[in-house]
């Protein structure tokens, strides 16, 4: 399988995230909990790194990776598909907000329309909040959640690129796999009592933990060092793109008009920084 359709099949995996999650007999703490459980195990039996490079540094990442994953969870089942990815991709105006802090790298002047560009979407998205729904039943709660996810995951973006720096060590993985780990563990507790669940339920869980999850960031991670940078992170953009549609096709949920012109108006400010940042490495949506 080429390199480019690697990346496109991990972002196609990624953009079914939401109407999965919309889709499965469980509760958001428990598909938060299970779908990272497996995600991790799958991890661990499939790559030998993911067993190496456990510290402190990669278990602080972690922890904002796994706060991303709940949220994102708790985001979908409370607002639309596209509001929660909408809201999670302006992680990168909180990346550019806190670069100069945590890793001590400026603002630059050009990044100021790109800024104002992704809250002006921001907003957008907020103003557009649809009203409740069988599958957004509280969606002020839920874009509230989506955006915290939004902040998690520039978080996650920094500590990432913090890992990267220590070159002779492959912390990367196992912040991953410790982020799930940690999901899991801290969702555990609000999804217990489990109760009875058909069989295809936890078909879904599989799919979520085995395929969207681990098997994307796989895809996604193996295809990266054969294709340019911004290619990657345009192809990227089809999970942003189709995640609303797959919730729109299988669920029938219809974003505000509002928030599509709002996540319209995210997407253009990603490409833009994509553009002007060609040598950048892209990271995978992981969730």
């Amino acid at each position: 399988m080429s390199p480019r359709i690697r990346i496109a099949l991990a972002a196609l995996l990624f953009s079914t995230g939401g109407a999965a999650i919309k889709a499965a007999d469980f509760s958001a703490w428990q598909i938060a909990s299970f779908r990272s459980g497996v995600a991790a195990i799958a991890l661990l039996l499939v790559v030998p790194s993911a067993r190496r490079g456990f510290s402190w540094k990669a278990a602080l990442v972690g922890v904002a990776y796994a706060a991303t994953l709940v949220l994102f969870v708790l985001a979908n089942r409370l607002t639309t598909s596209a509001n929660t990815i909408y809201l999670q991709s302006t992680a990168p105006l909180y990346v550019l907000l806190l670069a100069p802090l945590l890793l001590n790298e400026r603002i630059r002047r050009g990044d100021v329309p790109i800024i104002l560009a992704v809250l002006g979407g921001l907003v957008l998205v907020l103003l557009g909040a649809s009203p409740p729904s069988a599958t957004a039943p509280d969606p002020a709660r839920g874009n509230f959640f989506a955006a915290l996810s939004g902040l998690s995951y520039a978080l996650l973006l920094c500590g990432l690129r913090w890992l990267g720096r220590d070159s002779d060590r492959d912390y990367g993985i196992a912040a991953v796999v410790l982020g799930n780990m940690i999901a899991c563990l801290a969702a555990l507790p609000m999804a217990l009592p489990l109760g009875p669940h058909p069989a295809v339920a936890w078909g879904v869980i599989l799919y979520l933990g085995i395929f969207q999850i681990a098997g994307a960031y796989l895809l996604v991670t193996s295809a990266l060092r054969h294709v340019p940078a911004i290619e990657a992170s345009l192809m990227l953009l089809v999970e942003t793109a189709f995640n609303p549609f797959w919730a729109w096709l299988l669920l029938g949920e219809v974003p505000a008009a509002l928030a599509l012109v709002g996540g319209g108006l995210i997407i253009g400010a990603i490409i833009l920084q994509a553009m002007r940042s060609p040598n950048a490495v892209p990271t995978p949506d992981l969730v």
